[in-house]
């Protein structure tokens, strides 16, 4: 099966070394590249994309807005996006998470990364550099009023739903850890904390793992370690 791969980017350069990089893989090809937000989500309706790698600083419509209309599409409820960065630490990369990207990478990633994160994102099954993106939300809700946040009672309800295996899974998810690390750690099958997974996105009502790890540091159930 082919990944389509739709690229969202406002330098023209950026594009091109993408797209020579994807489409030398047999099981990816890039269908579309959009030059701001706006012309994203258009793309990734009319050519169905399967993975947008969105930058965030576009003009017009950034991608941050883009990521939001593409999250709350549902006929685009399978499209997938990574937001490519500069700054990894950037706060928009946080909002975007909130706001349903599958996860971040840095530009200057290498390209074995990028083919990587590309693949991990269509799987949908894994969050990308789990242990950079727990670190870069702890960091983020470590400031401003994040604390109070994490003690809202209606942040804290969102988790009633769950199981106690549940809660426990979602932990070991926060800390970066892959079902197979999961496993081992609780002592189950990869197969069964795949289940206690995917339980837990259906009764958050959260896309992927990586809108499951925000969900735990702002319910309070993970609480931010600041260095």
């Amino acid at each position: 099966m082919t990944i389509r791969v739709l690229l969202a980017d406002d330098q023209a350069l950026l594009r091109s070394a993408f797209r020579v990089l994807v489409d030398s893989e047999p099981d990816m090809e890039v269908v579309g590249e959009a030059s701001d937000g706006a012309e994203a989500v258009r793309l990734a309706k009319e050519e169905r994309a399967d993975v947008v790698l969105m930058d965030i600083r576009m003009p017009g419509t950034d991608g941050l807005a883009a990521t939001r209309l593409i999250s709350a599409d549902p006929s685009l409820a399978q499209v997938r996006v990574v937001i490519l960065t500069t700054f990894e630490v950037d706060d928009y990369v946080v909002q975007s998470l909130r706001a349903g990207a599958s996860g971040f990478l840095g530009k200057g990633s290498e390209p074995d990364e990028l083919l990587s994160a590309i693949r991990i994102a269509a799987g949908g099954e894994a969050l990308l550099s789990p242990a950079a993106t727990k670190g870069l939300i702890a960091r983020f809700l470590a400031q401003g009023d994040a604390a109070d946040d994490a003690d809202d009672p209606a942040r804290a309800a969102r988790l009633d739903a769950l199981t106690v295996r549940e809660r426990e899974v979602l932990v070991q998810v926060a800390g970066g850890h892959s079902n197979d690390e999961i496993a081992e750690r609780l002592e189950v099958s990869p197969l069964t904390v795949k289940t206690h997974v995917n339980r837990a996105m259906a009764k958050l009502g959260a896309r992927d793992r990586a809108q499951l790890v925000v969900i735990a540091y702002e319910s309070g159930l993970v609480r931010p370690r600041v260095e």
